[in-house]
Formats: C-alpha cells, sequence, structure tokens
C-alpha cells in the first residue's frame, strides 16, 4: 500500500510500511528533498516558519481546496493524495519569481487590508517590525492605491506589476485525482484511514483487545504536538486517521441546531458558524485562537479532548459552554452518549480508546415571550488576534428584557484562569435571575464571583485573573445600559518620509535588498540548508538544570541506550592537545562543557551525537543527569547576593565610563532630592528565526571545516583551534549569512561550533546541530537584567542638578562581552544634562546562565533608567514629564562636556532641533490636549502619550575588505561583516560600484549588476572581527572602498591609454591581456579621530489603556531619526522599524521568567511572546533626516542597526500616562485626597502589571462610588 502525494507539483510515492507515522512533513521536506524553504524555528506551530500550502481534491465536487498549514506538525502519513507546495513550488530564480516574491522584495519586506494583517498574525517576525510585510500582503487587494501603500521600489513605476488574482496559486496534479483514498486496517501497517465509524470501532476495538502489546494514537490534526511535546517523543503501534471518515467531518444544520463533527477542522466551524447570525460571535471568538494555519488542520473535538484530558485552557471549551453545547461520545464499554458539555469536562479523563463523535450547539430560544437573547465572548491575552493562551477567557448568555433591564436568566461561563477546565458560575446565574441590572445588584454579583473564580495555587497572577472575570461581568451587564465598550483595533496604517541623496549614486538608492527574492523564495542557503554530507551525524546538547553542583554522572532513562545514538561527547573527549574551550576571545576564554562542578543552569554538560537530529534531540530529553550538592556552597541566584559575597568581574579602567562635573556640588545646589529610588530590569531573549546551528566536517591533514551561524568567524575559528589543539591554519569557518542575530550569534554561537568540531573530530564523521528552540532559550540567555539605584537632585523648574547611581549588573557564571556594558549604559544615559553624574558599577558573577551581548546592549537599558529618572522628577514636582525632558536637554556645549570628542562638530548636534521638529510634525501639543479630553469622558479607557529622546555613541573598527574583477568583467566582493539581514551585503555592493564607476566605464547600473557579494570564509578573509555595534556596514563598505580605489589606480593607465571611452568588459579583458592584478584587499581602520561618535532620535508614541484588562493599544507612534546620509534608505527604514519593534517587545511584551534556581520558565512560543503584527503601532510613520556632510563618516552615513531600538521607550513612558490617569481617577472613586502617589511602571509593562497598576478593584471601587453618588441624590 503506497502513500501518494507531491511537492511542487513532483510525485512522491512511499511504501506506507516503511514510513515512521511520527514522521512530520517538514521533516520530510527538510531530510529527504531538496526544498528548504520551510524553517524549523519553535516546532511547535508558533512562528509560522514552516507553513506549507496543502490542497485537496474533491472528487464529488470536482475542486480544489487551498489552505495554509504547519508542516512541523503536519503528519507525512495525513498528506495522502495531497498536494504540497512550498515558497520554491510558487516561483524561483530559474523558473521566475512569482509576484508574491516580488513584491515582498520591493516592499522591502524581505530582511533575515484588515484581511492582510489577519492572515499574517501567527507568523513571526523579529527583523523587519512587520510594516513593509503588511504593506506587501495589501498590495494584493483589488483596490489598492500604490499611493497609500508603505514605502517601495515600485513608487517609481506609479503602478504595481501585474497580479492575475483568477489563476490559481498552483496547479493541482491530475495524478493525484485519480485512484481512491484507502489505507484500511491491514493489521501490519502502523498507520490507518477507517472510512466509517462502523470501521473505526474494529480497528479500536481490536488494538484494546491487544492492549498489553498494541497501543494506539487517534490522529487529525496533530497540533495537539504542539503544546504536549512529548506526545511527539511517544512511541505507538497503531496510529489510527479519524479525518476520512465523512461523518465526523461533517457540519449539519437543523431546527434544533448545529451538528459538527469532531475532526471539522476549526477554520471549517468558523465558516460555518458566520452563516449562522446566532452564532457569529462564536465564529469571532474562534478566529481569536491560534494562527490560522493552524485552525486550519486542527480539529474542534481535539481542541476539546486536549481540554478533558490535558486540562487544555481552551477558549473553545469555554465559549461551547455557555453556547449549552453537547457533545456526542463513543466508548467501547458504555457505547455512544450524549452528555453536555459541561459534564463532559467535568466527568473523568477519556482514555486512549473512547472519542468524541460530534458536538451539538442548540439554537437559543426565548423562555416565554419577554426578553433578548443576548450573547458575548471575551478573552484577554498577549496578543490580540490569536496565537496567545488567554489569561482567562469568558463567554455569557442570557435573556434580558431590554427595556427594563431584568435578567430573565443567563448562562455564565468561565476557563484558562488556571482551573482545571471551563466551569460554569451557577450561583452568580441563580443570583442574577430575575433580578433588574443595578449598580447594587452588580456589585453583589461581582463580589459573589470573586469568590468563585480562583486559580489554583501556582497560577501566574492569580489576581489579575480573578479581576478579569469581574471586569468581563461587569462589562457585559453595564453594556446593557451603555453598548460600545468592545471595540475592534484600529486597522494599520503608516507613512516613511525617506530622503533620497544621489550625490555618491548608487549609494544612497533605496536599493531592493542584496537576495530579497532569494530569501522570498525560499532558495537563501543557510547552515542548516546546507546538503547533509555523507554519513553525517547529528548533535543535541544536554545541559545542567542545576546552578551549581558536582557532576557525577550521565546516564539515559530506564538505563537503556535511546534509539540512534552513536556517542556521548563531554569534555573527556576534547583532545588532550587541546583545551576545553568554548569560548575564546583575546585573553578571555569559557569552558565548553562542564567538568566537574557546573557554574550555571543552562550549562553545556555534552553533546548527544546520534544518526538524525529527532533521534539526538530525543535522547538529550530521555538523559538524566546526576548531581550531587552535598558541602556545596549555596548559588550565588541574585545581584544582592553577589554584592554580600564579593563576586565580581573585574572592569578594566579603560573600559569604566568616566564621571561628569562634581556631583557633591550638585546636589547641594537642588532644592529638591529624590534619594535612594530603586529600578530593576530584567532580561529578553533574541528569538532570531534560525536558532544555533553549525556543521563541523573533518578534512585532509587533520583539518576541520566548520559552516556556522555566527557573527563572529574570526573568534568561532580560534575557538575551535584551541579546543581541538590544532593550528589555525588548519581550521576553515565559513558563514554565508545568518537568520538573524541581535547579538546572540556572537559569543553564544562558539561553544555550538566547538562541541560539533569536538565531536567531528572525535568520531571523524560530520557533525551538525540545529538546537531546538527550547534549548537555545535556556543555554544562551540574553539580556543583562540589572538593579538600579539612585539619587537625583533638581531645581523647582525641573532643572537636574546632579545624579548619582548603583548599578549591579548580572554577567552571569561567566564574563563573555559584559564588560562592554558599563559604559554602554552610562552611554546611552547621559542623554541628559544631569548637571554632574557619579556612578558605582558592579558586574556581578552569579550562578545564572552568561548573558550576552543582545541588540543595543546596556544602551536601551541606560536610556530607560533616563527616563524612569526623568518621569520621578516630574511626578515628585507636579510637572509634565515632556517638560522636564525639555529642560533638561544638552545645549551643544553641555554635550561636549558629556561626551568628550564623540559629540562632533557643533553642525552635528542635531537632537534639540529634532525635539522641535518632531514636537510640530506630529501635532504633539495638540493631540496632549486631545488625550487630555479623552481621558475627561472615557472612565474604562485612558490614553497616553510621551516624547522621548535618544543619543546612542556607536564606535568605528577595523574591517577587512577584497574586491575581484573576473575576466568577464563580473566582481565578485568579500568582506569581513555577516549578512545577519540588516542589508550589509546591498550597501556594499551599492559601494563596490561607486567606487569602481568612478571612472565612468558603462553604465552604473550595469556594474552594480555585475557585482555579487560571497560568503564569510576565515582562511580567505582574515581579521573578520566581529559584527555588531551597528557601524558594520559602514566599516565594510569602507574597506570595500579602499579596495576599489587600488584597483581603480591600476586600471587608470590603461585608461588613459584608450583612445576614447571604454566600455568596463573592454577595459577588464585589456587588464587580463597585460595581467594587471585585478583582485585587491585591504584593511579599514578608522584613523578619524574620534572614532566613535553620536546618534540621535526622536519619538513620540500615543497609547490607550483598557482598564478591565490592562491591555495596551500602541495607537500611534511617531520617529525622527537622523541617517545622516544613508548608504540605503530603504534597508535603513528597515532596521529603523524593526529595531523599534523589538524594543517594543523588550519594554511592553517579552516576560522573561525563571524559576527560583535560574532555569528559564518562558521557553516555548507558547509562554514568550514577542511582539505580533496585532501589537505594533497602529499608525506608524517613520521620518529619516538627512543630517548633511560628516566628514568623518563614511560618505556621510550614521548607523541604524541599534539606536532606533531606544526609542520605544516612548511607548512605555505614554503607557504610564494613561496609568496615571487611570490612578487618578480611582482615586476620586475612593475619596482620596491630596497628591497622588508615585508608581514605577515594571519593564515589560505586560497586561497583568499595567491592570494592577491600574487598579484590581477598579470595577468595585466605581460601583460603590456610583452608588455613593446616587445615595447623595
Amino acid at each position: 500500500m503506497s502513500l501518494v502525494f507531491a511537492i511542487n507539483g513532483q510525485r512522491f510515492e512511499l511504501e506506507l510500511s516503511s514510513v515512521d507515522p511520527s514522521t512530520t512533513l517538514l521533516e520530510f521536506l527538510r531530510y529527504q528533498t531538496p526544498f528548504k524553504s520551510v524553517k524549523l524555528s519553535c516546532g511547535e506551530g508558533g512562528c509560522g516558519a514552516c507553513v506549507v500550502l496543502l490542497s485537496k481534491y474533491d472528487p464529488i465536487l470536482k475542486s480544489v481546496e487551498d489552505f495554509t498549514v504547519s508542516s512541523c506538525l503536519t503528519l507525512l502519513c495525513s498528506v495522502n493524495h495531497c498536494s504540497i507546495t512550498t515558497s520554491e513550488g510558487l516561483g524561483n530564480s530559474r523558473d521566475g519569481f512569482h509576484s508574491i516574491h516580488n513584491r515582498f522584495s520591493g516592499f522591502h519586506a524581505s530582511q533575515c487590508a484588515v484581511e492582510a494583517e489577519k492572515a499574517v498574525s501567527g507568523n513571526l517576525c523579529r527583523c523587519t517590525g512587520y510594516r513593509p510585510i503588511i504593506d506587501a500582503c495589501k498590495s494584493f487587494a483589488s483596490d489598492v492605491d500604490i499611493e497609500d501603500l508603505g514605502f517601495n521600489s515600485f513608487c517609481k513605476k506609479t503602478s504595481l506589476p501585474r497580479f492575475d488574482s483568477e489563476k490559481r496559486v498552483c496547479t493541482f496534479p491530475e495524478f493525484l485525482k485519480d485512484g481512491e483514498i484507502k489505507c484500511i486496517d491491514s493489521g501490519t501497517l502502523k498507520w490507518c484511514s477507517p472510512e466509517s465509524v462502523e470501521e473505526l470501532q474494529i480497528i479500536v476495538g481490536a488494538c484494546k483487545a491487544n492492549s498489553d502489546v498494541v497501543s494506539m494514537k487517534l490522529v487529525a490534526g496533530n497540533t495537539s504536538t504542539g503544546y504536549y511535546k512529548d506526545e511527539k517523543e511517544g512511541s505507538y503501534d497503531k496510529y489510527v486517521d479519524l479525518t476520512r471518515i465523512a461523518e465526523m467531518r461533517e457540519i449539519r444544520e437543523s431546527h434544533n441546531g448545529v451538528e459538527i463533527g469532531a475532526v471539522a477542522t476549526i477554520s471549517k466551524v468558523i465558516a460555518a458558524l458566520k452563516e449562522i447570525h446566532m452564532f457569529g460571535k462564536l465564529a469571532a471568538h474562534m478566529e481569536k485562537i491560534a494562527a490560522r494555519f493552524i485552525r486550519n488542520f486542527a480539529s474542534i473535538g481535539g481542541n476539546l479532548v486536549m481540554a478533558q484530558r490535558k486540562n487544555f485552557p481552551s477558549d473553545i471549551a469555554t465559549i461551547l459552554v455557555a453556547a449549552g453545547a453537547s457533545v456526542n461520545t463513543m466508548s467501547l464499554s458504555r457505547g455512544l452518549e450524549k452528555v453536555t458539555l459541561e459534564q463532559f469536562l467535568q466527568g473523568p479523563p477519556l482514555d486512549a480508546y473512547d472519542l468524541v463523535l460530534s458536538i451539538e450547539i442548540p439554537f437559543w430560544h426565548h423562555e416565554g415571550n419577554s426578553g433578548d437573547v443576548v450573547f458575548e465572548t471575551y478573552r484577554a491575552a498577549p496578543r490580540p488576534l490569536g496565537s496567545a493562551l488567554a489569561y482567562l477567557n469568558a463567554a455569557f448568555l442570557a435573556q434580558v428584557n431590554l427595556d427594563t433591564k431584568e435578567i430573565i436568566n443567563c448562562r455564565l461561563a468561565f476557563g484558562a484562569y488556571g482551573t482545571k477546565h471551563a466551569i460554569r458560575c451557577k450561583e452568580v446565574e441563580e443570583f442574577l435571575s430575575g433580578k433588574v441590572v443595578t449598580d447594587n445588584v452588580l456589585y453583589e454579583a461581582i463580589t459573589l464571583l470573586g469568590k468563585i473564580v480562583k486559580p489554583q495555587e501556582g497560577t501566574s497572577n492569580p489576581a489579575y485573573r480573578s479581576s478579569l472575570a469581574q471586569g468581563f461581568l461587569f462589562n457585559f451587564f453595564h453594556s446593557l445600559e451603555k453598548p460600545g465598550h468592545h471595540l475592534d483595533q484600529p486597522m494599520l496604517s503608516s507613512s516613511q518620509h525617506v530622503p533620497i541623496d544621489k550625490e555618491f549614486y548608487p549609494v544612497g538608492d533605496p536599493a531592493t535588498k542584496s537576495g530579497a527574492s532569494l530569501q522570498a523564495s525560499g532558495e537563501a542557503v543557510y547552515v542548516d540548508d546546507i546538503p547533509a554530507p555523507t554519513n553525517c551525524l547529528y548533535g543535541a546538547f544536554i545541559y545542567s538544570t542545576k546552578p551549581s553542583a558536582k557532576l557525577k554522572g550521565i546516564r539515559f532513562k530506564d538505563n537503556s541506550v535511546p534509539d540512534g545514538v552513536v556517542a556521548v561527547i563531554s569534555c573527556e573527549d576534547v583532545p588532550k592537545s587541546g583545551k576545553n574551550v568554548g569560548f575564546k576571545f583575546a585573553s578571555f576564554t569559557e569552558p565548553l562543557f562542564a567538568d566537574e562542578l557546573t557554574l550555571h543552569v543552562g550549562q553545556c554538560i555534552a553533546l548527544v551525537v546520534a544518526d538524525t537530529q529527532r533521534h539526538a534531540d530525543t535522547a538529550a530529553n530521555l538523559a538524566v543527569v546526576d548531581y550531587e550538592t552535598e558541602d556545596m556552597e549555596p548559588p550565588i541566584l541574585s545581584v544582592e547576593e553577589a554584592v554580600k559575597k564579593s563576586s565580581m568581574f573585574e572592569i578594566y579602567p579603560f573600559l569604566y565610563p568616566q564621571q561628569v562635573g562634581d556631583t557633591l556640588k550638585g546636589m547641594s545646589e537642588a532644592d529638591h532630592q529624590i534619594l535612594s529610588s530603586q529600578i530593576r530590569l530584567g532580561s529578553q531573549y533574541f528569538f532570531y528565526m534560525e536558532t544555533q546551528t553549525a556543521l563541523a566536517v573533518p578534512d585532509e591533514d587533520n583539518s576541520i571545516v566548520v559552516y556556522s551561524s555566527c557573527q563572529i568567524p574570526q573568534y568561532v575559528h580560534s575557538t575551535v583551534a584551541t579546543c581541538l589543539g590544532i593550528p589555525e591554519n588548519k581550521v576553515r569557518v565559513i558563514a554565508r549569512r545568518v537568520g538573524g542575530g541581535f547579538g546572540g550569534k556572537a559569543v553564544k554561537a562558539m561553544p555550538v561550533a566547538a562541541a560539533c568540531a569536538v565531536a567531528a573530530n572525535k568520531l571523524q564523521r560530520p557533525v551538525r546541530t540545529y538546537v531546538n528552540r527550547k534549548t537555545d532559550m535556556i543555554m544562551t540567555g540574553g539580556r543583562h537584567p540589572m538593579k538600579i539605584t539612585y539619587s537625583v537632585g533638581f531645581k523647582s523648574t525641573g532643572k537636574i542638578t546632579a545624579l548619582k547611581l548603583e548599578i549591579l549588573i548580572d554577567a552571569g557564571a561567566t564574563l563573555g562581552l559584559s564588560i562592554l556594558m558599563p559604559s554602554n549604559i552610562i552611554g546611552a544615559l547621559k542623554k541628559y544634562n544631569w548637571g554632574a553624574i557619579s556612578f558605582d558599577i558592579k558586574l556581578c558573577k552569579t550562578n545564572l546562565v552568561s548573558k550576552a551581548i543582545m541588540r543595543a546592549p546596556g544602551d536601551v537599558q541606560g536610556t530607560y533608567i533616563a527616563e524612569a529618572i526623568i518621569e520621578n522628577v516630574a511626578s515628585s514636582l507636579s510637572l509634565e514629564a515632556d517638560t522636564i525632558r525639555n529642560i533638561n536637554l544638552h545645549t551643544y556645549e553641555s554635550l561636549a562636556l558629556f561626551y568628550k570628542d564623540a559629540a562632533g562638530e557643533p553642525h552635528e548636534y542635531t537632537l534639540s532641533s529634532m525635539w522641535d521638529k518632531l514636537g510640530v510634525s506630529s501635532n504633539f501639543e495638540e493631540r496632549v490636549s486631545i488625550v487630555r479630553m479623552f481621558n475627561e469622558f472615557n472612565i474604562w479607557r485612558k490614553r497616553g502619550i510621551s516624547r522621548v529622546p535618544i543619543i546612542y555613541p556607536v564606535s568605528m573598527f577595523a574591517t577587512p575588505g577584497r574586491v575581484s574583477v573576473l575576466s568577464d568583467g563580473t566582481i565578485v566582493v568579500e568582506v569581513g561583516g555577516i549578512e545577519l539581514g540588516q542589508g550589509l551585503w546591498t550597501k556594499v555592493k551599492q559601494m563596490t560600484s561607486y567606487a569602481l564607476g568612478l571612472p565612468k566605464c558603462g553604465a552604473t547600473e550595469e556594474l552594480l549588476d555585475k557585482i555579487r557579494v560571497v560568503q564569510s570564509d576565515t582562511l580567505s578573509m582574515v581579521q573578520g572581527n566581529f559584527t555588531g555595534g551597528s557601524t558594520t556596514s559602514e566599516g565594510s563598505c569602507a574597506a570595500v572602498r579602499l579596495c576599489c580605489e587600488t584597483l581603480v589606480k591600476r586600471l587608470k593607465p590603461l585608461m588613459e591609454k584608450s583612445d576614447g571611452p571604454i566600455s568596463w568588459n573592454k577595459l577588464i579583458s585589456q587588464a587580463y591581456a597585460q595581467s594587471v592584478n585585478l583582485s585587491a584587499s585591504d584593511l579599514y581602520t578608522p584613523e578619524e579621530k574620534p572614532t566613535k561618535y553620536l546618534n540621535y532620535g526622536v519619538a513620540v508614541s500615543e497609547v490607550e489603556v483598557d482598564l478591565l484588562t490592562g491591555h495596551t493599544t500602541v495607537l500611534q507612534t511617531d520617529i525622527l531619526y537622523d541617517s545622516g546620509k544613508s548608504l540605503n534608505p530603504a534597508v535603513d527604514l528597515g532596521q529603523i522599524e524593526g529595531a523599534f519593534v523589538q524594543g517594543l517587545g523588550f519594554f511592553m511584551l517579552e516576560e522573561y521568567i525563571t524559576d527560583s534556581e535560574g532555569l528559564l520558565v518562558t521557553d516555548s512560543t507558547w509562554t514568550y511572546k514577542i511582539p505580533t503584527v496585532d501589537t505594533i503601532p497602529r499608525q506608524f510613520n517613520v521620518e529619516m533626516m538627512n543630517s548633511g556632510r560628516h566628514e568623518k563618516r563614511v560618505l556621510s552615513s550614521k548607523a541604524s542597526g541599534e539606536p532606533p531600538l531606544l526609542l520605544a521607550a516612548s511607548v512605555h513612558c505614554a503607557t504610564r500616562e494613561a496609568i496615571k490617569e487611570a490612578r487618578k481617577q480611582l482615586r476620586m472613586w475612593k475619596g482620596e485626597d491630596g497628591p497622588s502617589l508615585m508608581f514605577q511602571l515594571p519593564v515589560p509593562a505586560s497586561m497583568p502589571v499595567v491592570k494592577e497598576l491600574c487598579g484590581l478593584d477598579i470595577v468595585e471601587s466605581y460601583l460603590e462610588w456610583k452608588s455613593l453618588v446616587n445615595s447623595s441624590l
């Protein structure tokens, strides 16, 4: 019996008996086909990197149905007679790119319409900031106007390339239309697909009769394995596919209601319910569950079974309980049964042989002749459009006399708040039935509800969840009087003002990113896309779960070696001539493998090597590490403990920032002082889409080639050589491109490459690893947490006279590049004129995972510290924070005092004028008044607006380059900088074209097309240095320019000998004929002093806070950024938007939570929430300012990669303003007089944090106040 399907039109036929039924479609695509556009990023269905188009043929309707699915969850056997289309199948570089690829490229949407927004709501992107992706999607709308779309390369053409919307995306292969899909149980096959309930009963009965030897799994969409990952590792003898049973797929409407087959997909259910007006809100709520590509394959019955069997926090269960749904089940012991959904959820967990056949939703009929039926659903989740579990969900069905507001009856359901399953609050239902809705009645109902909805012990944010239940109940009944609180988010819109300077053309041109179409089509090759060499093995890390312990040994569960395991590589396998080193940078080193002691949780203990990546990952999960903690000192798990035990890393004097002025004098001159105020900042994970990965291949003469996804190939090179104990000329590290880095592929990529190298050296076989997302999150750490204590003195006018700081930085167990943190923090913090500033900074050594230099390392914390101080000063003086900011902006004189030579020339200081300019262009003052008025007339929503400046110092550093001209006139370029998605190759190509084009040999555009930038190779491009600090593109361009100047100098004599203009190709032919050296290399070293310069930006952000949930909507952000003379405005615009959105994640969303021993708890897409398209500013305006000529910069350009991240602090500050208004209102309700108490808004300002500061008791307080007001009338 065969499994037949197509991928991009190509036929695949496999013998079903030879296929492991647990194999996913993604595994087959990546390991058994040449198609690599689908990527493994999370393995949970939570990111969209592995999405494919799946097409099915309906022989009865003779039509093809297309829908997207997550290939990392879809089982290969379930695609029998289906057609799969990947991005390569739409178009490619050989056959021509598809319109989608061209639009993504043209809209600059590739770096690593409401329907358009919803369509990508489940897809994660860490690079672009989403805006260009949305514009690219909107461009396919039939009524779109190119003028309404964001900055793109089609603007010059006045119209978009033609797209035929009637044409199918792909052609369904004819060979899949023939033949029946039969896969019945033969007794020997592991996968079977019954076609009727009767067949299913026979198969299940046979499995149960042999349950001692046959384990069985019922399968529909298999999406549950994204949440319950242990299911992926489970081994079953029989997989029973339910999706071929027609009666379990059908959705039938009758006069009583709707019956939904249990394996009907959630998407099909949504479509059916939308057709029934009564059930429209059920459908609307279901659209907020998961991502569309999950809903397309996930079954409604599977969702309910997860809720019943495993207490999954299901939204569907909650809303269907309120809707009065029932379920039809089949049990071998009890037969067919029908029970209410509420009874079903409360019953004992279904065993493996019981299943749900269908779900029935009754039409809601009036009881008696009076009253209207009102139904509403609610959910509070970090993301409005799904792909996030709810803190609490609820649904209410009530029959109400809308004239008298009498509640005839009601059904109130709550779920996902830390309870086993969705519940009905029958005590509250009984209390409300027959009562007229009044403030007093609502107050009693809410009080009663608070006693019922109590999360189980151990649930996060329990008080917040209970408060949500009360808020939703209040909103439902209160809206009977004043409807309108349930509002949809405004549609995304944006504007971009991008200066285009042609002085150095094509430098300065907004050219599309080099390789953008290759990335969009999936043809761009990353490390894990490199075909596996013969006899390749795969590794997975075993890491420590104890912060400080003695290692006693490693074994596997059940003391049996898991399938496919070849070796377990540890410190004992490091060659005797080498060193156990996983990081080497200058004189600093860190161990590769833990030796006798663990230093921190997440420390690498060993690398399991197996025949497949899945076997390696499974074995690592089955590994048991034996520890001993007896007679061990307690681990240091906080900066306070580190100070107490004097556990510090030395900060070298030349890396310690300089103090400014006399703080004692400044404090004595102050009218007011705030003393010893504290701030705490947590961590942030990189969340690059490509996790850590490497491939090591043994080569001749005891040498090794390592393919590494890294930002610092030079140091990966020296680390591997040191670890193996071989000369550096026997190590070759190749890095073509990196799928996102943000600093995480700098230090943290080194041990990954080194571990593969040690294993390859030991086994003399190629070894590669692609670190799974959970392991990556636990082992790589993230941004530096810190504790700040400050004292500040200031005048009554708001002018600050002195600032004293004590900063304790958690560097983790090893130093890494944490030595850069002190100067970075102070560099960003000095953006205001503090009068005088002094500080005591300590790098604390703890038994926590070593921190890495994440994008804007220290700078983002520094800018936040500055804003927190400004806002504290403003609150103490009862002045607006914007006033305090304005008063304390630098003049050029104070700037020069604080930043020394980095301040540059007076004309280069643009911040004060930018502050005023953005104030005007964003209508700041007018909007402040509008916000004030809004807050006065809205009780349950408050707005805030804030304007924030940034100063960001960057440094230039040595960068190599090589330019070679080939015999046909084409040009190949090598640079030390790595393409991370930041457009480095694009700028390098433009610089090469400009510098080589100066002799005017042919059109510059033609020259640009001849240039190719190639991968970094450490044996070819030595002294590669590192890619980071925002200036690598500039340095690489400067290096290339030097090379080109050398080549032009060599070609000049030939040009002078020609009788007139000479074409480029002819010139090169003559040069080859005369043996002119057409390869030039150079090392750019920043000779201009200073090597450091300042970047400036200002942002205005306006937010709206929902006081019932704590949800913050960013209504509008306006950014003005000084980009100098941009090398490529399109690339820099993407960097500005992407950095800002990553900063938004740090300030508002991303909760990096660890347990008591420091082990990361938020270790998946289910628990760690980066920004998505539904969390970015609804109106996103960016203006890039061309500040003119900067003689000491590379063609007057400035950095853009990291500085804009700091501007996201404006959202946090605006949120604080909104909370301040909410607290003022709450104090009025409570009758509290006097000045409002100062408060600190933590980072991130997540929904529970915001709600708690607005008042968890806000509804009760309001009703009590209303009662007092009414009683006094």
